[in-house]
């Protein structure tokens, strides 16, 4: 089976350009599942209701967070759907759920599990512990697991990699906006990216007005970030899986002008 993981969503020009060119990559790759990491999807940080039924209704299954996961109230009134999946390391009793079990239409099962990082992050539980207790869940379910590890450092990163090397389909790095060419398959058959990177405007700091952000750096004062315009790109990655062993077979990264 094949899977679609599309890059970061960042606000009206990343949700333009899956609007544009998702409806042909589906035609041409024809996965089973698309996922998508949603959290700057909403005026380039958080979710609200209309931009997830939106991103729903351009044909993505299930939608991943991060960070930014409670930057717009709004969250609070879809943050239960069970296509939605914030940071299953977040605190007990917080709203949400960490993974999704769905049903494809070609009647498989494929576990979807949302992770954050600690390094240079806000404080969390450890990812690593909570991916081992929810992955053993999903696998009483199902072999095919895809992970979004949503992190800054690299190393933490690729040790979530090496970690779970053999009990999951495949590793997604999100978070930096920055896609890396390391898509490999692990020795025990996991798929590895340290990042997918992002899918919205290049001529940008990482999605945001790049004149705001070299003020940010110049003056160190707050500033509000509003999403940039132009040069558009089309991020993420197809993951190609055994469906009975849950093995990845393949990786092939996606940057699409769009």
């Amino acid at each position: 089976m094949k899977v679609l993981f599309i890059a970061d969503i960042i606000g009206q020009p990343g949700r333009e350009a899956v609007a544009k060119l998702l409806p042909e990559l589906k035609q041409k790759e024809e996965p089973e599942l698309v996922i998508a990491n949603g959290e700057n999807a909403a005026g380039g940080m958080g979710i609200t209701p209309n931009v997830a039924n939106d991103l729903f209704r351009l044909g993505i299954d299930v939608i991943t967070m991060g960070n930014h996961t409670w930057d717009k109230k709004e969250v609070m009134d879809v943050i239960e759907d069970p296509n939605i999946i914030r940071p299953a390391n977040y605190p007990p009793g917080v709203p949400g759920r960490g993974a999704a079990l769905v049903a494809t239409p070609g009647k498989f099962k494929i576990g979807i599990v949302n992770l954050v990082g600690r390094v240079f992050m806000p404080s969390n539980d450890c990812p690593f512990r909570a991916a081992e207790k929810i992955i053993a869940e999903l696998r009483k379910e199902t072999p095919v697991i895809i992970v979004d590890m949503h992190a800054e450092a690299t190393s933490e990163k690729v040790a979530m990699g090496w970690y779970l090397d053999g009990k999951v389909s495949a590793v997604i790095g999100t978070h930096t906006h920055v896609q890396t060419a390391d898509e490999h398959i692990l020795p025990e058959g996991t798929a590895y990216i340290t990042d997918v990177g992002m899918t919205g405007p290049f001529d940008s700091v990482i999605g945001i007005k790049k004149e705001i952000i070299l003020q940010r750096f110049l003056l160190g004062m707050p500033i509000r970030f509003d999403v940039a315009n132009g040069d558009v790109n089309f991020n993420g990655v197809i993951l190609d899986i055994e469906e009975k062993t849950g093995k990845a077979q393949g990786i092939k990264r996606i940057q699409i002008k769009a």
